[in-house]
């Protein structure tokens, strides 16, 4: 069949969806696949793609004609049978420069490991540098750090380096009442255990006899104290709700100490702001004996989880019609059921007062169950689960005509797998090498953050000090100039730094951990789809299956894409990580100016995150099939994505018709192994299933091990249908080349099966013609 001849078969299919009303088909694929991809790939990315490697968006005088600029058909070739085994290294300078990267990145970690010191990050540092609880210092029984002015912390970025402008000291435990520090000195006088029970709150050099206006210059007392309790090591005020009032022990209203009311609100905006910080902490022991008592709970759905996995996979080969309509009802049940059960909720909270509040009302919370107790809570929730099902429900509708054809390609995916079981084991590996980089990520990271030494920094708490920001010295401060100029100014500890080549350079090395991370993440991935893509490519290419498929084709196509390709997949990997570094510099530029920005900016901040998700998605999915072409021919990346995105081209209808109705099919398998888990989950840690079993009492958050099965189930969902995916996509590239390459005659038969191969191209309007 000539290129002529495909483009008016592609052309006619167009005109026929069209002509049948359906438009939405028909202009995605003629506008949104044909235009967009092409354009964007083509003129952004990759340059060698481009008609004659010319690179300019002028059309020389002797460019083909449009129906001929995707490149030539494959052409019949009686010596080839699938993944090519005589290769050469590709791309070896993109592997050198990657090599080159990892061996830096050890060397970045062994270094930071040597000034590095995590105790930093696990104790609270008081202004004077030293960690609260730690053995064999002064502070040894003193765990947990107490802001003498907690309203002066109002803003988390200051937080964020531990630059409060309040003094900060070491207690053993937190204030229990109400107390300023005139009423201990009038109520001193009748009984000194009121100035024992308030001195552990100040400094060793404080005195109860000072006046306000001397003990707010030395700084030695915090002017007033109140109820709380300690939370990650930190005294926070104890907050509690009143007829649907926040207070503190029963008031909503408190002196200040300097002559002043404030009310609880404020205290907890100025709570709220380290809260956001010390969030990810805030559950840490709670969660922890909450996973102590659910642990083999949690392994049993997990492993359910899996085992309904394999069964999905088995029947699909069978019953794959039959099982999308388990798929389709099952999923609709089950967000149905949510709907229900939050309106449940919804509705009994009703007759509650308190539950009137709204999230921002209480802040954030150590204890998360208030917030179900709102019905804010469960109206956001069930307001989300419609959405989704509305979305699911118009998905349905849309793509109820090319449901069948992926139906086609799930049974004969699931073929290849059944011949090639391995497969099923692979995403283990993946999960293990993600496991190890995310390790050494987190563990560089916190080493880098804690390397150096106190530095500390002039805080003038009003804001009005010229000198404000500058390193000092708190031995010597009340006697500098500083001190003199700015009354009031504290020397305060700020972070931990130095002056050497090395702590000059720690943001760079943590834009570099980050960098070479994600580069990490990209390549693992890439690596199990080029070694997927070539065992399934050697499924697709046996003649006689199983008979001609050779031993081990998944170790042979992952020790090929690691000996040849390492610098190809490599290269593909870099261009995502250097997608998603423009976006984290986006979200940081957004973060920093986000109270600085006006509607336009706000606007093209949301056009750019758009650009840029639309553009990461696009790339991955040319760079998925440059793999699948790498994994059959060994060229490079450059030469195989062209290679695909001109295949992709050539058969653009039968990209749209096939790929992304697939991939939905498979994410309704997804929605419904993790759903079913999910639901059995929530029945049984909240003693909703006696009948079958009782389950564990007396946890702290029902929540921590729902989620974990939720999400444990999905990812193991994910790891199964993945592979199915990468099948699915293999196969229909293998497909598109063997049409091109044979014509189903004696001399030149299709390797496809016959169902598949009618299903997919039964709508052509002229029949194939020989190739020439």
């Amino acid at each position: 069949m000539t290129q002529k001849s495909s483009f008016n078969i592609n052309y006619l299919l167009w005109k026929d969806y069209f002509k049948r009303g359906d438009l939405i088909l028909a202009v995605a694929v003629r506008e949104n696949i044909y235009k967009g991809l092409r354009l964007l790939t083509c003129f952004l990315l990759y340059p060698a793609l481009i008609p004659n490697g010319t690179g300019s968006a002028e059309k020389p005088a002797d460019t083909p004609s449009e129906e001929e600029d995707f490149g030539d058909p494959r052409t019949y070739d009686p010596d080839f049978k699938g993944p090519v085994a005589n290769r050469s290294c590709t791309d070896v300078l993109c592997c050198m420069i990657f090599l080159l990267c990892i061996i830096g990145y050890i060397i970045l970690g062994l270094v930071a490991w040597v000034h590095g010191d995590p105790r930093r990050a696990a104790y609270p540092t008081d202004s004077q540098g030293h960690f609260c609880g730690q053995k064999g210092t002064p502070n040894e029984n003193k765990t947990i750090l107490f802001y003498f002015n907690l309203l002066r912390c109002t803003s988390p970025s200051v937080l964020l380096n531990l630059q409060c402008p309040t003094t900060q000291i070491c207690v053993s435990k937190c204030p229990e009442k109400f107390l300023t520090y005139v009423e201990m000195q009038l109520l001193y006088t009748k009984d000194k255990s009121y100035w024992e029970d308030y001195r552990q709150f100040c400094k060793t050099t404080a005195t109860p006899v000072k006046s306000l206006t001397q003990l707010l210059l030395d700084d030695d007392c915090p002017t007033a104290i109140f109820p709380s309790k300690p939370f990650l090591q930190r005294c926070f005020p104890d907050f509690s709700t009143k007829n649907g009032t926040l207070t503190i022990g029963s008031k909503m209203v408190f002196q200040d100490g300097n002559g002043g009311t404030r009310s609880v609100v404020e205290l907890g905006i100025a709570a709220n702001g380290i809260n956001k910080l010390l969030d990810a902490k805030s559950l840490g022991l709670k969660v922890f004996e909450d996973y102590a008592r659910t642990w083999y709970w949690i392994l049993i759905g997990l492993t359910i989880a899996m085992v309904l996995s394999w069964i999905f996979l088995i029947l699909l080969r069978f019953i794959a019609g039959c099982l999308f309509w388990v798929f389709m009802i099952g999923v609709i049940g089950i967000i149905g059921y949510g709907i229900w059960h939050c309106y449940q909720q919804y509705t009994n909270l009703q007759e509650r007062p308190s539950s009137v509040l709204t999230i921002y009302d209480i802040g954030i919370q150590t204890n998360i169950s208030m917030y179900f107790e709102l019905q804010q809570t469960w109206f956001a929730f069930m307001i989300i689960l419609c959405i989704i099902e509305v979305i699911v429900i118009l998905m349905l509708i849309f793509l109820r005509n090319r449901i069948r054809v992926a139906i086609i390609l799930l049974k004969e995916g699931s073929k290849a797998i059944g011949y090639v079981p391995s497969t099923l084991v692979y995403p283990a590996l993946t999960f293990i090498l993600l496991s190890i980089c995310i390790c050494y990520w987190v563990v560089t990271a916190v080493f880098l953050a804690t390397s150096g030494v106190p530095v500390y920094k002039v805080i003038a708490p009003g804001g009005h000090c010229i000198h404000e920001n500058q390193t000092c010295d708190p031995e010597i401060f009340n006697t500098t100039e500083i001190a003199k100029a700015c009354p009031g100014a504290l020397c305060n500890f700020a972070f931990y730094g130095g002056k050497s080549l090395y702590h000059q350079y720690i943001p760079t090395f943590h834009v570099y951990n980050l960098f070479v991370f994600l580069w990490l993440i990209n390549f693992v991935i890439a690596l199990g789809q080029c070694a997927l893509a070539g065992a399934f490519a050697t499924y697709y290419w046996a003649m006689k299956k199983p008979d001609d498929i050779p031993r081990y084709p998944l170790f042979t196509a992952f020790g090929r894409a690691i000996r040849y390709h390492t610098g190809s997949l490599a290269f593909g990997s870099l261009i995502i990580t250097l997608i998603q570094m423009f976006k984290i510099v986006l979200e940081y530029l957004n973060h920093r100016l986000k109270r600085t920005q006006n509607t336009l900016s706000k606007f093209l901040q949301c056009c750019l995150r758009c650009c840029f998700w639309c553009l990461e998605n696009a790339i991955k999915f040319l760079n998925r099939n440059a793999y699948i072409m790498i994994a059959i021919y060994g060229r490079n990346f450059c030469r195989s994505a062209k290679d695909a995105f001109n295949l992709l081209m050539r058969n653009v209808l039968k990209v749209a018709v096939t790929d992304e109705v697939t991939y939905f099919v498979l994410f309704l398998g997804k929605l419904l192994v993790a759903g079913s888990i999910g639901v059995l989950a929530f029945l049984f840690f909240t003693q909703r299933l006696p009948v079958i079993a009782q389950g564990p009492a007396s946890l702290n958050y029902y929540w921590v091990p729902l989620l974990t099965v939720i999400f444990g189930s999905y990812l193991i969902a994910h790891g199964f249908f993945s592979v199915y995916a990468m099948c699915v996509e293999t196969i229909f590239i293998c497909f598109c080349e063997d049409l091109e390459r044979n014509d189903g005659s004696t001399e030149k038969p299709y390797f496809v099966t016959p169902n598949l191969h009618g299903i997919l191209i039964k709508k052509q309007l002229v029949p194939q013609k020989q190739k020439e």
